[in-house]
């Protein structure tokens, strides 16, 4: 897979993805990771890449030549997915990076200033995500994020190909069950029983359980859109 930036702070996205997870995906050669800026398209002295907004407003607005011409130059094939990061997009979610795990080129559109031009978000990206319901000064932090959902998804990305199978969100859309590791006595708290036993039946049925219960609790949402089996309703009731 390859991954380009267009941003007007490379060296955000470089320092980013140079250790742990994504660097080590880069050297296995499971993802490439690019960068380009906007300014190097810019056609003025000052490689200005903002301007007024028409129809009066604060601040300033990226201009939509100058980010047309960053995406040009890379060459997108038909089926790449360009990106624009941008508070009115569609949530991000486990669903959208488990599809983007499936492209084999994906640009993202880091916005900067008070915004980046509408013509942007109509005409050069296939897809519009936030990351929640909050604005960020620029739109590499979400991209980021939304990259490292993508890239552990890769295959040998995190070693082991069941890594992922259980996380939160992912298949049926319920929050993940907890886990615990040694000492098993820590400050007079322990680790369920279930656990110690090596009964793997009994513990698939107890992290079901809690998955059921964590889920109900702390994301209503989320448990009334999950898909739950007959087993399911019969814990529940």
């Amino acid at each position: 897979m390859r991954i380009d930036f267009v941003t007007l702070f490379p060296e955000m996205i470089q320092d980013a993805v140079r250790p742990s997870i994504l660097g080590r995906a880069q050297s296995s050669g499971a993802v490439q990771f690019r960068t380009s800026s906007p300014r190097d398209f810019a056609t003025d002295k000052h490689r200005t890449v903002d301007d007024t907004p028409y129809g009066g407003g604060p601040g300033m607005v990226m201009r939509v030549d100058v980010v047309a011409d960053a995406l040009r130059f890379l060459a997108p094939p038909e089926n790449a997915r360009i990106i624009l990061t941008d508070p009115r997009g569609e949530r991000f979610n486990q669903k959208a990076a488990e599809e983007l795990a499936n492209a084999n080129h994906i640009i993202f559109l880091c916005g900067h200033y008070e915004g980046i031009d509408e013509r942007v978000r109509v005409h050069l990206a296939t897809d519009i995500f936030t990351i929640g319901d909050y604005v960020l000064t620029g739109g590499e932090l979400p991209a980021l994020v939304m990259c490292d959902a993508v890239v552990r998804l890769l295959p040998g990305v995190l070693g082991d190909e069941e890594s992922h199978r259980d996380d939160s969100h992912s298949n049926d859309g319920l929050l993940g069950f907890p886990l615990y590791t040694r000492p098993a006595d820590w400050e007079g708290h322990g680790v369920p029983e279930v656990l110690k036993q090596g009964d793997h039946g009994a513990i698939a049925r107890w992290r079901r359980r809690e998955q059921l219960r964590e889920t109900r609790v702390r994301r209503p949402d989320l448990f009334a859109r999950a898909d739950l089996t007959a087993d399911d309703i019969e814990v529940l009731s």
